[in-house]
């Protein structure tokens, strides 16, 4: 037996966070790369060091990051983002090999990774899953939780790859336009299911069974 990767992205807002929760509930182990990349920038880092010789004293807030002001940055001048991706992505990349060896030879490891398209990372795992909505949901909805302007929304949105070209990249998309959360736990356990049963693992049941 040998260990199924999945990886799962979607635009910022889509719902990743939700549906890696459900994935996690049926026994994969998850590894977010969101929380990878701010493990890589806490206080004492080399990470934050190199952020704060690119962009200077102005990122830094209390002795830590201050993602607002980085945010503000980054997207709104294309070469900046990529040098921020330059700094992090190595970093979350090593990390992240670390845990998934350690999850063992024989499990399910989901990593979310929000620029899994525009990183070229596809091809890197047995099965892609691409949490979908609207971009006029998504816009609501980042305008909702992070307070943004929709100009603000719409510049975070632009800096991502396009929905046609995270879809055009997935084994499955979920779509996560509903308010119905019990409704995508059964559509994800369902795809959760699926994927492994075509592999010759022998996992417990998933959660919903």
């Amino acid at each position: 037996m040998a260990r199924f990767r999945i990886g799962l992205t979607g635009g910022i807002a889509s719902g990743k966070t939700t549906v890696g929760q459900i994935l996690a509930d049926c026994g994969a182990v998850i590894i977010d790369s969101d929380l990878l990349a701010r493990e890589a920038v806490e206080p004492g880092t080399d990470g934050l060091a190199q952020i704060v010789r690119r962009f200077g004293d102005r990122v830094i807030s209390d002795g830590r990051l201050d993602r607002a002001e980085l945010g503000r940055i980054i997207f709104a001048d294309a070469r900046a983002r990529r040098d921020l991706e330059a700094i992090i992505h190595p970093a979350v990349r090593r990390r992240a090999a670390e845990l998934e060896t350690a999850a063992g030879p024989d499990a399910v490891v989901v990593q979310m990774i929000p620029l899994l398209v525009e990183t070229g990372q596809q091809d890197r795992f047995d099965a892609v899953i691409v949490v979908d909505v609207p971009e006029h949901l998504q816009r609501e909805r980042l305008m909702a939780r992070n307070r943004l302007s929709a100009e603000e929304a719409d510049a975070r949105i632009a800096a991502q790859a396009t929905r046609d070209q995270r879809n055009a990249a997935a084994t499955v998309v979920i779509d996560n336009s509903s308010p119905d959360r019990e409704d995508l736990r059964q559509r994800v356990e369902a795809v959760y299911r699926e994927l492994i049963g075509e592999t010759p693992h022998q996992l417990g049941s998933c959660c919903c069974d």
